[in-house]
């Protein structure tokens, strides 16, 4: 679901939407659209215990609890995400709503007055996620609320069809105690103009809490899924519907019950953390008490340092961070200095490490340049693949479930991002997220003739300082493996030599067993 404030162009309404769908379907969470050869990375994972390539992997940074041992024997289910459940209405529209709120909340009215055809619905939010994921074979499940009406039942038919089960979190006595409250599916119309801009309008846009603040507690179904769960994943936008309270006993129950928990705040981390105690509280809990973090560059990274400077006393607010990457490129690639306590996305990564509890991944989203996944002990980067691309709508929700993928089964951490990056590449392909992100034999077709956009000087200079004290280890085309120094250089082609075929294998038997 969107909650981003958007600079809307001026236009006279109402207006008569042309009713056939845009050329690529939209997100909210929408990056610049390049009609030409560029290359995209963020992806989805899922099974192989048996790899023996000789690559680090990441051991825990703590022993598993009594709890967590027991309970693993009743995971039965990969993937849940928590909430963020909506649907995308796409449209056509000659020109953009105006931004003042009291005219985007009309135009939102008046659009929802009549249901346009289902061509035009797409589902949305968290169910990108789950629907990449099983595509890649993960066993999913989607905790959040639907209503009972056209828009639930259509997402219901789509999750259904994409294999994933819905958890219901609605519980009646909840709902019969908020007769004010709302309850129906929450939608997103996502506006398109003629030169593929867009616009977004939201009910949960205009809400003073979160949609469905009426949700106090969690039910025993709910609890039941998250405890069959492998990861829990939740995101920035669940604080849009379910209230900061609810969020925090999901993820404590999770840690009770031996579930990994996948946090990432996308661009809600900089109002989070500007937000009420309870959200900054509820923020503060997740970056301590995760077990991977996801962050995307263009979503400023170091905003969440930032963060935790605040939280954690590294810097004093306010105070200023001296970081030999705080120049106009770095800057403007991940987040201002005036939003930035570390610029330098393996820096921030590792102070996030130092103050994580439970931390063992941070992973850094970077577009076009590719990934970076930081551990406590090893730097591995690998750079995204180069294709056309026609819409980056679930791009970084494709390359979650693949992250998710490679954490489950134990692949080596270059093998990992080398996947999640060509599942990103393969849904950056296509039109849209939803029913429209990668499918399995796409991403088979990238990793059989990859063509990876290397750009040797951006990371000499990123990975610079770190090469003497800690390993890295690089994805590259180069034709022979190699090391220099700390760097272990890894060729595609020996990265994936063990996944690769699983995956065509898979692929031909319509099932993913590694």
């Amino acid at each position: 679901m969107h909650h981003q404030s958007i600079a809307f162009k001026p236009l006279q309404f109402p207006f008569p939407p042309r009713l056939h769908p845009p050329n690529a379907i939209p997100s909210r969470r929408l990056f610049p659209l390049h009609l030409n050869t560029t290359a995209y990375s963020p992806c989805s994972a899922s099974s192989c215990r048996s790899f023996h390539i000789p690559l680090p992997t990441h051991p825990p940074r703590s022993l598993p609890s009594s709890n967590s041992t027991k309970n693993a024997a009743l995971k039965t289910v990969d993937v849940a995400t928590l909430g963020n459940l909506c649907v995308d209405i796409v449209l056509n529209v000659p020109k953009l709503p105006p931004s003042s709120k009291g005219a985007r909340k009309a135009i939102m009215e008046q659009l929802s007055s009549s249901p346009p055809d289902k061509q035009y619905w797409e589902a949305g939010g968290n169910c990108n996620v789950a629907i990449a994921a099983a595509r890649l074979g993960l066993n999913c499940i989607t905790i959040g609320y639907v209503g009972n009406e056209i828009y639930g039942k259509f997402l219901l038919d789509v999750l259904r069809d994409e294999g994933v089960r819905m958890v219901g979190m609605n519980e009646e006595a909840d709902v019969v105690n908020s007769p004010s409250a709302s309850h129906q599916t929450l939608l997103c119309w996502v506006l398109v103009d003629p030169l593929q801009k867009h616009g977004f309008c939201s009910p949960a846009d205009f809400f003073e809490e979160p949609a469905f603040s009426w949700m106090s507690t969690l039910s025993e179904e709910v609890k039941r899924g998250i405890k069959r769960s492998r990861i829990l994943f939740c995101n920035g936008y669940d604080f849009d519907e379910l209230c900061p309270g609810l969020i925090l006993s999901a993820v404590d129950y999770a840690i009770e019950a031996g579930t990994s928990v996948f946090f990432d705040p996308g661009p809600r981390g900089k109002s989070l953390l500007r937000g009420t105690v309870e959200e900054q509280k509820a923020l503060r809990h997740f970056l301590r008490m995760s077990d991977v973090l996801l962050l995307t560059s263009d979503e400023c990274i170091a905003n969440i340092v930032c963060l935790e400077t605040k939280f954690f006393g590294l810097l004093s607010v306010g105070e200023e961070y001296s970081s030999p990457f705080i120049d106009n490129k770095y800057a403007c690639y991940y987040g201002a200095e005036s939003l930035t306590g570390i610029a330098n996305p393996i820096l921030a990564g590792q102070e996030l490490l130092r103050t994580g509890i439970r931390t063992k991944w941070v992973v850094v989203k970077m577009g076009p340049r590719g990934s970076i996944l930081i551990t406590t002990s090893n730097i591995t980067c690998a750079s995204a693949f180069k294709v056309k691309v026609m819409d980056t709508v679930g791009c970084g929700d494709s390359f979650v479930a693949a992250i998710a993928f490679g954490f489950i089964h134990n692949i080596p951490l270059v093998t990992t991002l080398a996947f999640a990056n060509a599942v990103g590449a393969a849904t950056a392909m296509g039109c849209g997220a939803g029913r429209n992100v990668a499918a399995l034999k796409q991403v088979v077709e990238l990793m059989e003739a990859p063509n990876l956009n290397e750009d040797d000087e951006f990371w000499n200079e990123l990975l610079g300082e770190h090469l003497d004290s800690q390993e890295v280890t690089f994805l590259s085309k180069m034709i022979l493996n190699g090391s220099n120094g700390r760097m272990n250089r890894v060729t595609f082609q020996k990265a994936v030599s063990e996944l690769l075929p699983k995956l065509k294998s898979s692929q031909l038997e319509g099932t993913l067993s590694c």
